[in-house]
């Protein structure tokens, strides 16, 4: 026994030098974190067991949540005709930097192949018989979408609907008996609770990333670079989301739905800790809307808010209307709409919107979620201030087009349907620039169907199906009631003439 013990020994010293000699390395390279790419770090006894003891509670939850998710979420490539040009922006570089990995102007870029996809991103089956849910901006300007299954079986998608103000697109593929996800009622997600995202980062398929809710109610002004009225109410979190996580799942210990991934605030593209997820109470109200009725059913005040949040939107306002509004919690009306529901109900300029219905009204962004996820018809009780004194009227939301019914597609307008306003051009412009007719787009909507052919705002529409435009009632003439191919030719910010297509909706 005695000579087991000297024969052991010298290991033994060899190893608490050993030990002794990484602990001195690891504290040497934190205290150079700074200058290198990766930081390396001991934590200390306390915080090891703390960390143990916080983590044993829920790990078999995260498998039981892992293995339920994982088949339900898939991964959606987009592939698309475009051509890129300075004037287009991809809606990936936007919410994530570029797909593809590298930081060069996307004008300097090769486009990939034809059979490569042009865009990647991840989505989440909401029912057996294969409904999809995503992003819009994974979707945006697709010719083609592809669905790959967490078991590599691969479907064509159809796109079902989409809904620029809330990031939010639904896919359906013919199949039966697909693993799926239920929505949770995310109104009770608490911040500091567990959750798991789940996507295809990086091209990295089926990844699982755990963190918390790190706030509710987040807005960052994101979604106004696609939708004129953003509804943005992020639920943020710190579990790892990555170009490629977009449309994904953010679900709780459950394995229940609470959540679609769609971005992250960053510097260089790549996860940095903070993500944001659409919370599920809007995007199953959007989606519900899109299976039923073939649009979003939006429900409209009737104002025009000022926040009060925004020091600059305030300061502004005080400079061009030589006012002295203070700046605060809530939203200043600085109008209200002919006919429309705040003015039927008795509200006016200068109230201060405070409260709809249980949701306490901070900034804009508050408002516009409380209101967009209703429906025309619908009637939501509003508290507001007035000369100092507090007072609550019901209002009846209306669309933007005053009616509080819901609408089907047939009811839209021709420029609803294809995405894109219409101005006429001056007949100096016409004559400067040698052009016979045309008008110009405006307010175009991503992927809808003039985006997918590759108009942007500004760019000059000159015929409709052969026929010459110089206003929008000269559009919509000539498209409606019209459900055949439609072609269109345009002039791009280069001057270049194109004729491109697509199947009117």
């Amino acid at each position: 026994m005695k000579n087991t013990l000297k024969k052991l020994i010298p290991y033994a010293f060899v190893g608490v030098i050993s030990g002794a000699t990484t602990f001195g390395a690891i504290n040497y390279f934190n205290g150079n974190a700074e200058d290198s790419d990766y930081s390396y770090f001991a934590p200390k006894t306390n915080d090891a067991k703390f960390a143990s003891f916080n983590m044993s509670g829920v790990g078999e939850d995260f498998v039981k949540a892992s293995k339920m998710t994982v088949p339900a979420v898939v991964s959606i490539k987009n592939y698309s005709n475009k051509t890129a040009g300075r004037s287009e922006q991809d809606m990936f570089d936007l919410f994530f930097g570029n797909p593809f990995g590298n930081n060069q102007p996307k004008q300097q870029q090769q486009q990939p192949p034809k059979d490569m996809p042009t865009g990647m991103g991840s989505g989440v089956i909401i029912s057996p018989d294969g409904y999809i849910i995503s992003n819009n901006h994974v979707i945006a300007g697709a010719s083609k979408l592809e669905v790959v299954l967490s078991n590599k079986k691969s479907y064509v998608a159809n796109l079902v609907g989409t809904d620029p103000t809330t990031d939010i697109a639904l896919l359906k593929i013919e199949e039966k008996g697909l693993p799926y996800l239920n929505f949770a009622n995310s109104d009770n997600v608490e911040v500091g609770q567990w959750v798991l995202a789940v996507g295809n980062p990086m091209g990295l398929n089926s990844t699982v990333t755990a963190g918390i809710v790190s706030a509710k109610g987040r807005s960052i002004d994101l979604l106004s670079q696609q939708s004129r009225t953003p509804i943005e109410s992020f639920i943020q979190t710190d579990a790892a989301i990555n170009p490629g996580n977009s449309g994904g799942a953010l679900v709780n210990p459950n394995g229940e739905l609470i959540g679609i991934n769609s971005a992250i605030s960053s510097k260089t593209g790549y996860y940095e800790g903070y993500g944001f997820a659409v919370p599920a109470n809007l995007a199953r109200k959007v989606v519900e809307d899109i299976k039923k009725f073939g649009l979003v059913q939006r429900g409209f005040l009737g104002v025009m808010p000022l926040d009060l949040s925004d020091q600059r939107q305030v300061t502004a306002y005080n400079r061009e209307r030589k006012t002295n509004i203070k700046t605060g919690e809530g939203v200043y009306l600085t109008g209200v709409s002919a006919k429309g529901g705040a003015e039927d109900a008795g509200l006016r300029s200068g109230d201060i919107i405070t409260k709809v219905d249980n949701t306490v009204v901070s900034s804009y962004y508050d408002l516009s979620f409380a209101v967009g996820s209703k429906r025309p018809g619908d009637k939501v009780a509003v508290t507001y201030l007035r000369n100092g004194k507090e007072d609550m009227v019901n209002v009846t939301l209306k669309d933007q087009n005053g009616g509080t019914s819901t609408r089907s597609k047939a009811d839209l307008s021709v420029a609803e349907k294809i995405g894109s306003d219409f101005e006429p051009l001056s007949d100096k412009f016409k004559t400067d620039y040698g052009l016979t007719s045309g008008v110009i787009a405006k307010n175009v909507v991503e992927g809808l169907e003039m985006s997918k052919i590759g108009i942007v705002d500004n760019y000059i529409v000159m015929e409709v199906n052969g026929k010459p435009v110089n206003s929008q009632k000269d559009v919509e003439k000539i498209l409606q009631g019209y459900n055949g191919n439609v072609q269109v030719k345009y002039v791009d910010e280069y001057g270049r003439i194109t004729t491109r297509g697509f199947k009117m909706p």
